[in-house]
Parts: structure tokens; C-alpha cells; sequence
């Protein structure tokens, strides 16, 4: 048996950050990214992957017995910001914007498109990132939200509903022709 009195193949102390700095390094891209998606705001983007990774560091050795541990991470990341959106309710309220963003004919895609997102209620936000650009299932989304796979359907349906009314007809923002 080893000096550190665990039988082999057990981690040791000193190998588990290791083995978190190695999943940080290979999945911090991707979890911004979704937070970028979830939020809209590079910096608060930012903010939202880093306290993803921090919860993930601290409590890293429940976190890397799961089964899929970029589910896992998502998962506090989705959490994380619908928690953050809660508690900023308030300022949300105080800060919000009277009109409507900008003119489609002077953006690009990608703005509008986050414009119209930020439109959204936060958790309907988050179903729709979830399920239509993380590509995954109701079920999936069902569960990381903690909600009934019917609430996704019909969170998801009356979104993009409301996304396609802002957004008008698909062919306007064709970058190409």
C-alpha cells in the first residue's frame, strides 16, 4: 500500500487539482461560451465561468466522480446564472431598457440575435440556449432545470414565438446573395 495510506488507483491529494486544472484547461472555452449565450456580456461572461470553475474546484472530488463531468459543469454554470439573475432582480428592473433593441438593418446576425435573447425571461433564456444551441435534449433540459419536460416544450415553443416575432422573416438578415 502506498505512503499515503490509499490502495492503488485511489487519488492521492496532490493529483486531484491537477486533474481539475487539466478539465478547467479543456472545457473553460466552451463554458464561456454557453455563458456568453446565457448572458450576453463578455464580462459578465467572464464572472459567470469563473464562479462555474471555483464551485467546480471546491467541491471537485464529487464533481469528477460523475458520470459526465462537462454535464456536471454545465449544470452549475445554467444554475449559477439563473441564481445571479434572481438575486439582480431588482437592479434588473431598475436598469431595463424602455424600447427595443437595435435596428436589425444596421446589425449583423449575431447582434440581433443576442438582443433578441436578452428579451427573454432568464430561465425561458436559458431553455432555449440549452436545448437549441447546447443541441440537447428535452429531457436533458427537463432535468438540469429541475422542471417537467412539458414546461421545456412549451417554455421552448412560446420563445421562439416570441424570437421569431422580433426577428421577422429569416431572409432579412442573409449575410449573402
Amino acid at each position: 500500500m502506498p505512503e499515503n495510506g490509499r490502495g492503488p488507483g485511489a487519488a492521492a491529494g496532490p493529483r486531484a487539482p491537477e486533474s481539475f486544472e487539466a478539465f478547467a484547461r479543456a472545457s473553460q472555452k466552451r463554458l464561456y461560451r454557453t455563458a456568453y449565450l446565457l448572458c450576453g456580456d463578455a464580462d459578465t461572461a467572464r464572472d459567470l465561468t469563473q464562479t462555474t470553475l471555483a464551485k467546480m474546484f471546491q467541491h471537485w472530488r464529487r464533481a469528477s466522480a460523475a458520470d459526465h463531468v462537462e454535464a456536471y459543469a454545465r449544470t452549475v454554470l445554467t444554475r449559477t446564472y439563473l441564481a445571479e439573475r434572481r438575486r439582480r432582480l431588482r437592479d434588473l428592473l431598475a436598469h431595463s431598457r424602455p424600447g427595443p433593441g437595435p435596428s436589425p438593418d444596421h446589425a449583423d446576425l449575431r447582434v440581433t440575435l443576442l438582443s433578441a435573447l436578452a428579451g427573454l425571461p432568464p430561465r425561458a433564456r436559458a431553455m432555449v440556449v440549452l436545448r437549441y444551441w447546447e443541441d440537447q435534449s428535452v429531457e436533458s433540459v427537463a432535468t438540469l432545470l429541475k422542471c417537467s419536460e412539458s414546461t421545456v416544450k412549451s417554455q421552448c415553443s412560446r420563445s421562439l414565438v416570441k424570437l421569431r416575432a422580433q426577428l421577422g422573416e429569416a431572409h432579412v438578415y442573409a449575410t449573402g446573395s
